[in-house]
């Protein structure tokens, strides 16, 4: 009889506190700034600092918090800046040099003679692009990898190359036209 009554008890007890985790779930929910989400949509999400930022979460909350500028984030290039400006209702500002120069999206490639498997590459991933083990051959999951080229400075013997992915149907992006503006003689 005593086992039966625990086991109601525990049950008893695991409504009452499943029932009072719920209510506070609904009470204390936090609600995330929608514009984060946009801006974070625009940004490239390869998580690579040059914005000054460790990714682009914390870069799109700076810029909706107006801590940080639209035109900090390189791998976004002049079109992600143009998209921002769009979105937050800003004027266009050229990408700005101190972060970093826009680039053609690249492909980190191991080169498999040289790799040592010292495991500093996938350590500094931050998209986890690379898979291998220690003292084993390391490769770069292309469909993953972001070009940041983070993982290029911690290789002790060089053997990571960025190579251009160059532009096909899945990687090609509209440009922004650009118009000439001349003065018009009245």
């Amino acid at each position: 009889m005593s086992f039966w009554l625990a086991l109601g008890l525990m049950i008893a007890l695991a409504l009452l506190l499943g029932a009072i985790l719920g209510v506070a779930a609904i009470r204390f929910k936090v609600d995330e700034d929608p514009l984060v989400d946009k801006i974070d949509a625009i940004l490239p999400q390869t998580q690579c600092g040059q914005c000054g930022f460790p990714g682009c979460k914390p870069y799109a909350t700076a810029i909706a918090n107006e801590e940080a500028e639209i035109n900090q984030c390189p791998p976004g290039g002049d079109d992600g800046v143009r998209k921002l400006a769009e979105l937050l209702g800003k004027e266009y500002k050229p990408l700005n040099a101190e972060n970093g120069a826009e680039k053609p999206r690249a492909l980190a490639v191991i080169d498999e003679n040289i790799c040592i498997g010292c495991t500093l590459c996938i350590q500094a991933c931050p998209v986890d692009a690379i898979v291998g083990a220690a003292k084993q051959l390391h490769t770069v999951i292309a469909s993953e990898c972001t070009g940041c080229e983070l993982c290029i400075a911690p290789c002790p013997v060089d053997c990571i190359e960025m190579r251009d992915v160059g532009e096909e149907a899945a990687t090609w992006k509209w440009r922004y036209p650009v118009i000439q503006l001349r003065k018009v003689a009245a």
